[in-house]
């Protein structure tokens, strides 16, 4: 009996390319199809979670969103790789700024993903999972944004579980290890992009700072994210 299609994803499984790239928010995944794309055609609407398909530069590319959360994304890609048997993923999702250099609109590669998240305890490791991208995504994606001309920072994410922490101190914590930072979703790509020997990348761009108190609007997340939206596109195979 086949997977396909799932309880989540009603495309063929040749409307799916190899190459993903996952927002969280369905309509960026509506603008991206149709401001980048060739020739797109949407194959998923379950549950108003829209996914399309079509050609960047002559290489097939799916733009699928994946949701808020790790539950969320951990079932759109862990069926993506394992049933649609998709190579790699691409999040391009918004993230908090923990570093005083990290400004609203700046481009993050995220290296690593620290968490606050249980999501591990499902593989019954006899440690702590580190979460990463994959290497040869991250060099791509630098070497991208450097022929594009886009400055990007690379290094350690958060991705929590929690938006409205009930402690309030715990963002200035992961800032003092470092982290660049916060958004709620990579782990757990990386993780199953792990446990299915795919690859996995996660590119953010900054929407809000929440320690110096500045945002940018729901409609800006949405659509203007051009920066972080043509490096990831560069990775398609």
């Amino acid at each position: 009996m086949s997977n396909i299609p799932t309880p989540h994803i009603e495309a063929k499984k040749e409307d799916i390319a190899k190459t993903v790239l996952m927002p969280g928010d369905p309509l960026r995944a509506k603008f991206i199809a149709e401001t980048f794309l060739e020739n797109p055609r949407q194959v998923n609407g379950v549950r108003g979670m829209l996914g399309y398909t079509g050609t960047y530069k002559g290489k097939p590319v799916t733009v699928f969103g994946g949701g808020m959360g790790m539950p969320s994304v951990g079932i759109y890609t862990y069926e993506l790789f394992n049933f649609y048997d998709v190579d790699q993923v691409i999040r391009i999702g918004s993230a908090g700024a923990l570093s005083d250099d990290a400004k609203l609109r700046d481009v993050v590669i995220g290296v690593g993903a620290c968490t606050d998240s249980n999501y591990a305890s499902q593989f019954k490791l006899p440690g702590t999972f580190a979460p990463i991208a994959d290497f040869g995504l991250i060099t791509k994606a630098v070497k991208a944004a450097e022929e594009l001309n886009i400055p990007v920072a690379a290094g350690n994410i958060l991705s929590t579980d929690v938006f409205y922490s009930a402690d309030e101190t715990a963002l200035s914590k992961w800032a003092e290890m470092g982290v660049l930072a916060t958004e709620m979703e990579a782990a757990a790509l990386y993780m199953n992009a792990a446990k299915a020997h795919k690859k996995a990348l996660c590119l953010l761009t900054i929407s809000d700072a929440p320690f110096r108190g500045e945002s940018l609007s729901s409609e800006d997340r949405q659509t203007s994210f051009t920066d972080m939206m043509k490096i990831a596109l560069e990775l398609a195979e």
